[in-house]
C-alpha cells in the first residue's frame, strides 16, 4: 500500500520536473543539470516503489539509461542535439522499461517537429539573426508527460 503512495508521488515530482525542465528550455534553452540528476537520481526510488528487482529489471534500466545517453551523445556531437536534452532522455530512460521507452521516443519526435515549425515560424517573424535555437527539453517533456499521465488516466488499457 505504501509502495502505491510512493509511486503516485514519484510520478507526481516526475512530473514537475519535466514541466520545470520545460519551461527553462523555453526561457533560456538551457536544461539545468540539477533536473537532469535529480530525475536520474529518483528513479531508483521509483524502482523501489515498483519492487523492481535489482537482477535484470534494474540492471535492464540502467543499460537502457546508458544506451539511450551513447546514442544521443552522438547526436550531440555532429550537433543536432544540446546537452541538456541528451542528459534528460537518459534520466528519464532509467524511469520507463523499454516498450514504453521507444513510446516515449515516436511523441517525442512528433512534438519535437512540432515544436520546431513553432520556433521557425517565430523565428522568421521576429526576423532573428542566426540559425533557431529549438527548446527540444519542451518535446521531451511533452513525450514524457504523456506516458506519466498515461498510467493514470488510461486504466483500460
Amino acid at each position: 500500500m505504501i509502495g502505491e503512495y510512493l509511486k503516485f508521488v514519484l510520478l507526481a515530482v516526475l512530473a514537475c520536473l519535466l514541466v520545470m525542465a520545460a519551461i527553462t528550455d523555453l526561457r533560456s534553452r538551457i536544461i539545468s543539470n540539477w533536473l537532469n540528476l535529480a530525475i536520474a537520481l529518483l528513479a531508483p526510488l521509483y524502482w523501489w516503489a515498483c519492487d523492481i528487482a535489482l537482477w535484470p529489471d534494474a540492471a535492464i534500466q540502467l543499460g537502457l539509461g546508458i544506451t539511450v545517453f551513447a546514442v544521443f551523445a552522438g547526436l550531440f556531437a555532429i550537433g543536432m542535439m544540446g546537452g541538456g536534452d541528451v542528459k534528460m532522455l537518459a534520466a528519464l530512460a532509467l524511469w520507463f522499461p523499454w516498450q514504453a521507452l521507444l513510446l516515449l521516443l515516436s511523441i517525442m519526435a512528433v512534438a519535437g517537429g512540432i515544436v520546431t515549425v513553432i520556433t521557425l515560424v517565430h523565428h522568421k517573424l521576429a526576423k532573428r539573426e542566426g540559425p533557431p535555437e529549438v527548446p527540444y527539453g519542451v518535446a521531451i517533456s511533452i513525450a514524457a508527460l504523456w506516458l506519466v499521465g498515461e498510467r493514470y488516466f488510461n486504466q483500460f488499457t
